[in-house]
């Protein structure tokens, strides 16, 4: 008899929101309840599957969190499984190792979370289905930078072995390294299914081992774009095993380019950007589309989206809210007026933009500047937005060149527009 499963990972039951751009209240309200509301989509998908069991493979919790209003949510969608007779398997992952809710929340008895001793569970199963054994190993403290597969319990010969591990494997970009290992490595064990956790990209390597990396299953911000799943799993007695994909999103975050090239007129502008939304929203698999815009181009009207860059982001939206399920998260200006030899021009604020670009930009003194100040904002932010400025030197490096360059942009979009009377 078939054994059938859900895998999931990095839930990150209540994460607060991280973007700094979502000011719509409504817009944050429906990021906000989203990792709660995939949840829910995760239980039903349980239930109308009549699996046996749902597994998560750490990072259910987000950080330190110690609302309780977490833990009874939590408590209630695991009833509802503990209700219909589907087990539960948890491990703690590097978020919520050290998260006092598990141990503090009263949970149904078919839910088990494992500690930080490896342990290898057989199901009770009807006579004559091949045993089931699911192991499993919890991060006892944030950082696991060595492997932990030498700490799990061997095969069990006869049986179909199932592992949870919380792992970055060889690594990924975001993402430190928590027990590393190789797809090599979890193959050798001799395991059936490795259902992994940590990484929020999905992966999947199919064959007499499968290892599964279900990724996230609701994006919390753009740097999680597209649709986000779960995996639903068939093994049978002979061994073969069937993985389906299954999507739990309930909203999605893209990122989509509206080309101005040639663009002269503001309503084609706005044409523009309501085909791309349309195109967009017909394209996206979840309830609800969250979307960031960039215009590129050479046009005309450069000068003018930079200045009125507010008014156009308020089209958009009204464009966005005719559509339906559709949010505009931000838009990002990238287009400029057309190329005009600066010097042979004689015009000067053409001349300003060149000095600006190539000299003031470049300078060591406006960059020491300009990383001071920055400095001294990202220091006054609450730790969790300090990110906001980039995760590394280098990415705080890029984000500094581009503020340098956007306001430098705007300063000139101003002059040109009063010169032209607009």
């Amino acid at each position: 008899m078939a054994y059938r499963f859900v895998h999931a990972a990095d839930i990150h039951l209540d994460s607060p929101l991280r973007s700094l751009a979502l000011r719509d209240p409504d817009l944050a309200e429906l990021i906000g309840n989203a990792t709660r509301r995939a949840f829910v989509r995760i239980i039903d998908l349980c239930l109308e599957e009549q699996v046996d069991a749902l597994l998560i493979a750490g990072d259910l919790y987000d950080g330190d969190q110690t609302s309780m209003k977490t833990a009874r949510f939590l408590a209630e969608q695991l009833r509802r499984l503990d209700e219909a007779g589907i087990m539960t398997f948890i491990i703690r992952g590097n978020h919520d190792a050290i998260s006092k809710l598990t141990n503090e929340l009263t949970l149904p008895d078919l839910v088990t979370v494992f500690t930080g001793r490896a342990e290898a569970i057989e199901i009770d199963r009807r006579r004559g289905s091949v045993p089931v054994v699911v192991h499993g190993l919890s991060f006892a403290q944030r950082h696991a930078p060595d492997s932990l597969l030498g700490r799990y319990k061997p095969v069990v010969e006869g049986a179909i072995n199932i592992g949870l591990l919380h792992t970055s494997l060889g690594g990924a970009p975001g993402h430190d390294l928590y027990s590393p290992c190789s797809v090599a490595d979890l193959t050798a064990t001799g395991f059936n299914y490795w259902a992994l956790g940590h990484i929020h990209k999905r992966s999947a390597v199919e064959g007499a081992c499968a290892i599964v990396m279900p990724g996230i299953p609701q994006g919390r911000d753009i740097n999680e774009a597209g649709p986000k799943s779960v995996t639903l799993v068939t093994i049978q007695d002979d061994r073969s095993i069937h993985i389906e994909e299954r999507t739990t999103s309930i909203a999605q975050f893209e990122r989509a380019v509206v080309d101005a090239i040639g663009v002269t007129d503001w309503r084609e502008l706005v044409s523009a950007i309501a085909r791309t939304l349309e195109k967009e929203r017909s394209g996206a698999v979840s309830d609800q589309l969250v979307i960031r815009l960039r215009i590129e181009g050479a046009s005309q009207l450069a000068w003018r989206i930079r200045r009125d860059a507010d008014l156009l982001k308020t089209e958009a939206d009204d464009r966005a809210s005719v559509i339906g399920s559709c949010w505009v998260e931000k838009l990002e200006i990238a287009c400029e007026p057309p190329t005009t030899d600066a010097e042979s021009s004689g015009d000067p604020l053409s001349e300003l933009h060149r000095l600006i670009a190539d000299d003031v930009l470049e300078s060591d003194s406006f960059r020491a500047e300009l990383r001071s100040m920055a400095e001294e904002i990202r220091g006054q932010l609450p730790q969790e937005c300090r990110d906001a400025f980039g995760d590394s030197e280098a990415s705080f490096d890029e984000t500094l060149a581009l503020l340098g360059r956007d306001g430098a942009e705007d300063v000139v979009a101003r002059l040109e527009t009063d010169r032209d009377g607009g």
